[in-house]
């Protein structure tokens, strides 16, 4: 099954492909793609009502509205480091023997053709296709990796956006390079398992400006898709919803001679087969202004006194 959110940001309506190929609107089954509805055997009936019963559903039309990440944002975003050789090679630094695991700021999360907002002062924003594993049933402890597939609601296209200023240069933890708003696209859908295939066997790519710039495979992984929610889930719990972004090939900006860092006006595009392809616009991120500060009960701004009162 192919799942997909349409919608305004905050207003997404949880959606399907139907057995047709047309897309229709599951909110009467289920209220959004998040905790239980994610569940695999949940999924699983889910998928096989949908055969039966997709004509009773009203279509969603993706070409008309908005496509939002597949899965609700608010769970966690974790983001593997040298997950394989070639971009390891690259960056000319050392496989590591366990997963580097760092994680990103829920905000980060948007759809798959929202715009990529550059943060000011960021001149080394980096693209990072990504196969994304999303979590469909609470892992804890779990025995082996043979044990993480039951624990898998799908799969989906990413990029791990990275600013390398804040990731390299800036000192402490990788979070600050990877939390800028806009910096996790997802989608356009979540494949369940069974209509993904083996996720060890999926070219990964991105062009930037139409430009390849990746060209990779997950069978270049260091840590594969079992051995990596096996490894979490020996620290921290996983719940429905959770994402892991499980690296990415070689042919990042960083690793080029030029280092053609992503500017204002750039498409990027990225894709990992039978999962969807993205195509984001960047545009520079314009900070917000800051609200008027007002008095504590009058509501009028600070300093400013009301008819007849002295300062």
């Amino acid at each position: 099954m192919r799942l997909l959110r349409i919608g305004r940001p905050g207003e997404e309506r949880p959606c399907a492909v139907g057995p047709g190929g047309e897309v229709r609107d599951l909110s009467a089954w289920v209220p959004d793609w998040t905790g239980p509805a994610l569940d695999p055997d949940v999924l699983r009936e889910l998928a096989a009502r949908l055969r039966r019963e997709a004509g009773a559903l009203p279509l969603a039309d993706p070409a008309a509205e908005r496509i939002g990440p597949p899965v609700r944002p608010g769970g966690h975003l974790l983001s593997i480091g040298l997950n394989y050789r070639m971009h390891a090679a690259e960056a000319g630094l050392e496989l590591p023997d366990e997963p580097i695991v760092s994680s990103k700021a829920p905000s980060t999360l948007v759809g798959p053709y929202d715009d990529l907002l550059l943060p000011p002062g960021g001149e080394k924003t980096d693209w990072e296709v990504e196969l994304a594993v999303v979590i469909g049933r609470r892992a804890q402890y779990l025995p082996d990796p043979a044990a993480a597939p039951a624990h898998i609601a799908g799969f989906a296209t990413a990029d791990d956006v990275s600013e390398r200023t804040w990731l390299l240069e800036r000192g402490g933890q990788w979070i600050k390079g990877k939390s800028f708003e806009s910096f996790s696209p997802l989608g356009p859908w979540l494949v369940t398992p069974d209509e993904a295939g083996d996720p060890q066997r999926l070219r990964l790519t991105c062009r930037v400006n139409g430009r390849l710039m990746q060209d990779g495979s997950t069978a270049d992984m260091v840590h594969d898709v079992t051995r990596l929610v096996w490894y979490l889930s020996q620290f921290m719990v996983l719940h429905p919803g959770d994402v892991v972004l499980t690296g990415t090939p070689a042919g990042v900006a960083l690793g080029r001679p030029d280092q053609p860092y992503l500017r204002p006006g750039d498409v990027v595009e990225a894709e990992v087969s039978g999962l969807g392809a993205h195509r984001q616009v960047c545009r520079a991120a314009v900070p917000a202004k800051a609200p008027a500060v007002t008095g504590p009960r009058t509501g009028l701004p600070a300093g400013a006194g009301r008819k007849g009162e002295s300062g």
